[in-house]
């Protein structure tokens, strides 16, 4: 079902961020948002997963009304933000653990650090990790468990070359999976593997 916005407006007090915003991303595909800062990208998002309601027009998210209070949506809707954060204290086989373990899900998590290329650091605090570590970290764990929908807010930041060739492939990975994705980005890169891009301000 993925993502279906129809005439979405956000008022914030009396000037608009964005209206009359057409946004259809079925699975399978994914739609980049771009734009300068300020222009409603993160608002997006925010949006998509519930975290604010449009003032106006029609949104669904594999097919439900989107509330991150809800498990049941929380379990189709895999998000990065810009405030995602690590338990500092844990390490990256700890955290991916911890994840899957609470969505009943199981994988081979050593293949999942060694995709990331943090298997040479699975065992350290996550708080040691450098700040493209983290970031990948914070990736995988988006994308490690099932989802329909996955929601990205400038995944490339922090990230260096090698590591957004890597975060090319994981979007390319998330298609064909059959999720729906949409993630904001200033990314060139990034606009190529997706199906439409959708500019803001």
């Amino acid at each position: 079902m993925g993502v279906a916005g129809q005439g979405l407006g956000l008022q914030l007090g009396d000037e608009w961020l964005f209206r009359e915003i057409e946004l259809v991303v079925p699975p399978g595909t994914a739609v980049a948002l771009t734009g300068p800062n300020g222009t409603g990208k993160s608002t997006l998002l925010r949006l998509l997963y519930g975290l604010q309601q449009p003032t106006e027009g029609e949104l669904t998210v594999c097919g439900q009304v989107p509330d991150e209070r809800s498990f049941a949506f929380r379990r189709d809707v895999s998000v990065l933000l810009d405030d995602s954060d690590l338990f500092i204290e844990l390490s990256p086989r700890q955290h991916l653990e911890l994840l899957l373990d609470a969505f009943g899900f199981e994988s081979d998590v050593d293949a999942l650090l060694a995709y990331a290329e943090l298997d040479h650091r699975a065992e350290v605090a996550a708080g040691s990790l450098s700040a493209g570590q983290r970031r990948r970290l914070l990736l995988l764990g988006a994308t490690a468990r099932p989802h329909k929908v996955l929601l990205l807010d400038e995944p490339e930041r922090a990230i260096d070359a090698a590591g957004r060739d890597w975060l090319t492939e994981l979007v390319a990975d998330a298609k064909a999976e059959g999720s729906a994705v949409v993630l904001a980005t200033h990314h060139p890169p990034l606009h190529e593997v997706c199906d439409a891009v959708l500019t803001l301000g």
